[in-house]
Order: C-alpha cells, then structure tokens, then sequence
C-alpha cells in the first residue's frame, strides 16, 4: 500500500466527510445511482410517499385512519381512538419500539436510514432529483459554479429554491393534518387567514423549518444531528449484516489494464462508490458512522464489477465475521435475547390493545356522606358515576344492581346517555332493602350495560346500620 494510502487509512475516522481539511462545509455532489437496490429502494420511497400524502383523507367509519392530536391528547391509530387514559399502552409500545429498533440495528445495522428514514426518502426521492432536473448532474453543477455565470446562476437556484419552498410547504400542511385532520385543514383554508393566525404561523415556521433542513443542512442531519446515527456505533458487533467492503478480495487496489495479466485486487479504485456516495466516504475505509445502508455503492460498484466481467459483490451486505473469516451470518445470543423481549412486550401490547375498553366507568360512594334510611324499609347511599365514552357515537347505557335487590335513581336526569369523545359525570342514589344487608359495609356490584349487554361490572361499597334489628 502507498504510504499516502496508509495514512489516509489510519487517519479517516479523525474527520468528517462533510468538513474539508480547512474547517469549511465540504458540500456533497451525489451522482445518481442506478441499479437493482436502487429500484427496490425507489419502490418502497414512492409507497412511502403516497401513504404519507394520502393516509390523512383516509377515513374509517368517519373517523381519521391515522391522528396524532397532542393539544387535545386525542390519538386515532387504525381508526381506533385512544386517549390519556390509555397512556400505558403508548408507553409499552414506545418501549417495544425502541427494542424493535436496537434488535433490527444489531442484526441489519442502519438499514432504517437507507430505506424508509423521512430525511433519507425526502432527500433522495425528492428535493435531490429536483436538483438533478434544474442544475444537472454533479459535474454540470460543479462546471455552473465554477463558470461564474451569476445571471444562470441565480436562475437555476432561484427556481429550485421556489420548488423547495412549495414542498416544504406541503409536506409542513400534512404534519399538521396528522394533528389536526384533513377536515380541520380544509375548515382552515376556508376561513379568513385573520381566524388562524397562530396556526398559520405555526405552518409558516415548519415550513421553513423542512426546507433548510433539505435545502441546506441536508447529509448534516443524518452525520452529526440525528441521536439514532450517534447511538448506532455501540450497537453493532460483527455479526451485525451491514454494507460492507470486501477487503481481502479487493486489496491491493489498481487500475484496470487490458493488455497486462492483473495482480492486483479487484477493486479498480474507480471511486464510483464515492461519488454515489449521499454522505461523501469511502466505504472501502470500513464502517463509519456517516454510511446510512443506503446501498449506492453496492449498486455502482456492482455495475463497475460487470463491466469488467468480474464477480459481483466487492461491496455487499455482509458481516465482519463473514468478511474476515468467511463465516456466515447466524443469530447470536444477543439477537436472540432482544428478539425475545421484543415477543414478549409485542404480546403484552397486543393483549392490552384487544382488551382496551371504549367504555370506562368509574363508581365511588359519594364522600362525607352517610346512608340513610328510606320509605319501604330501604337505605340509601349516594354515589358518582365518572365515564369515559371513547367512541365518537353518542352511547345509550343502563347501570343495574347485580346479585343483590334494589334501586338505582339518577339525579336530574332520566337516563344515561354518554356524550361522544368526553368524560360523563352522573350522580345517583343507590336504595337497598334493609334485610338483604348482612352487616354495616356490604360490597356490592353494578353492571353496566349496552344494549342489553353488560359491558362492565364495578365492585364498590355500600353502607348500612350496624345492627338491622334496631
């Protein structure tokens, strides 16, 4: 190896491929790439993208299919209402998530980043083919900015600014539509701008907010901003499959020469793979924390490969150990351990999302207040009723005694009748023959009931005399 190479070796991992030498923002002309991974990826983007376009005018039994309401703590997952109160089971899914993402990070490394990450498929789909169209392919940019023609200049980024601003601003309308609704929006739009002028500027900071993220920070979000593109590093081990260099294959590096019997590697050190390159390495360095598993370089280096009539896959998902030793990949006792506890709290989410209630109801005596003895040889006990209808229906309900005799009496009001989407308060006198209590606290149950289907019991407790002899 030259001693430059050498150096260059040891010394990649003290810098950052988006600084030059000098300190200063090294800006990244990515070629646009072409081949089999990137179609997959160009797939699974325009599906990511039409979903997220178009879930929030989706609607299920008239509601959203997807609401994420923090203002009015209202969350609507698969047309499913949930509310505060089911706050457990976000925490236990956000906990699942998350070991979702250490278990999919340690078996496939950021594969994530590459494939359906926001900033990846906004950047790569989106605002960076819109560039390719204005200004042309990275040496044609490079050849604009170095001609110094300003008036084309200030033309050609002049449109590709406005564009940039457009779809910022869409993109910052359906954020908001997952907050708010699509129903909301529209109501919006419709009214005088006068009537929303928090919310509009609100929009007007988001927008701004997503285009200088795509239009000038771009690669800095996923190198030196995004926390799971820090974290990543101590999530690997070498069983870890991640896009990798083929080293023992492809060193020592050398042109390519027809006319000579070649000795070296096969890595023809074309660089392609830089080039393609969204955060600016050198794959063939190793691993580094800047690579997001976008597969570019599989696919340039592959093309390259074939050209040349040699063996696809210099550079390929693979794990060090299979590099180094040829051993191929298995699930290792960590693997296992997290695709464990990722079982276990998949099921515990599943049960607690299938036995969620859309009704609550809450029953308690009334505080402070004392039984009291009734026409017809009864006691009386006052309770509270607190019930959570979740539901956006009104929803008739009936409250019975169970097990036992006796008389439920509502106060100022006839029935129950929940209100949609809201907490119901109901208070109501409770009356119980004297005889039928055996002794001063009796625990009782009421059924709550649907349509003649009891959908809740509540145990509680009910007082009466000492000594009913008396």
């Amino acid at each position: 190896m030259r001693e430059e190479d050498l150096l260059h070796a040891e010394s990649y991992r003290d810098r950052a491929s988006t600084v030059t030498n000098s300190g200063k923002r090294n800006w990244i002309y990515a070629l646009k790439p072409s081949g089999k991974w990137y179609r997959y990826r160009k797939i699974i983007a325009w599906f990511y993208l039409a979903s997220f376009f178009l879930i929030p005018f989706i609607k299920v039994n008239g509601l959203p299919f997807m609401l994420i309401n923090l203002p009015q703590g209202k969350f609507i997952l698969f047309s499913k209402i949930f509310w505060p109160q089911d706050f457990f089971i976000f925490a236990i899914a956000m906990i699942t998530f998350i070991v979702f993402v250490v278990l999919f990070t340690v078996v496939f490394g950021r594969l994530f980043c590459g494939w359906v990450c926001p900033q990846t498929v906004f950047m790569e789909f989106v605002f960076r083919p819109i560039e390719w169209l204005i200004e042309g392919s990275p040496s044609q940019q490079k050849k604009l900015k170095e001609s110094g023609n300003k008036t084309k200049i200030a033309f050609k980024k002049t449109v590709k600014h406005i564009l940039y601003f457009f779809i910022s601003f869409i993109i910052a309308n359906t954020f908001l539509a997952y907050i708010l609704g699509m129903d909301e929006i529209i109501k919006m739009i419709r009214e005088p701008i006068s009537d929303n002028l928090g919310l509009l500027t609100g929009l007007i900071v988001f927008t701004f907010l997503f285009y200088s993220v795509f239009a000038f920070v771009r690669e800095l979000v996923c190198t030196t901003i995004c926390p799971y593109g820090r974290l990543q590093g101590v999530m690997f081990d070498k069983d870890t499959m991640q896009i990798s260099y083929d080293y023992k294959r492809g060193e020592p590096r050398g042109k390519f020469r027809k006319s000579s019997e070649r000795t070296e590697g096969d890595c023809v050190d074309c660089k392609k793979c830089v080039q393609v390159c969204p955060t600016g390495i050198d794959i063939r360095d190793g691993i580094q924390m800047e690579c997001v598993g976008c597969t570019a370089c599989i696919d340039a280096c592959n093309e390259v490969m074939e050209s040349l009539n040699f063996k696809k896959g210099l550079i390929r998902y693979a794990s060090e150990n299979e590099i180094s030793s040829g051993t191929k990949f298995h699930f290792n006792a960590r693997m296992k351990s997290y695709t464990i506890l990722l079982s276990v709290l998949m099921v515990a989410m599943a049960f607690l999302i299938f036995t969620r209630k859309t009704i609550e109801t809450n029953i308690i005596r009334v505080r402070g207040q004392l039984f009291q003895e009734v026409a017809g040889g009864k006691i009386s006990n006052l309770f509270d009723a607190k019930i959570i209808n979740k539901t956006n229906e009104e929803v008739p309900l009936t409250l019975k005694l169970e097990d036992l005799h006796g008389e439920i009496k509502l106060i100022g009001r006839q029935r129950i009748k929940l209100k949609k989407e809201a907490v119901n308060e109901y208070t109501f006198f409770l009356e119980i023959p004297k005889k039928e209590l055996p002794k001063h606290s009796t625990r009782i149950k009421i059924g709550v009931y649907r349509d003649n289907e009891r959908i809740q019991t509540i145990r509680t407790k009910f007082l009466g005399p000492f000594n009913n002899n008396f």
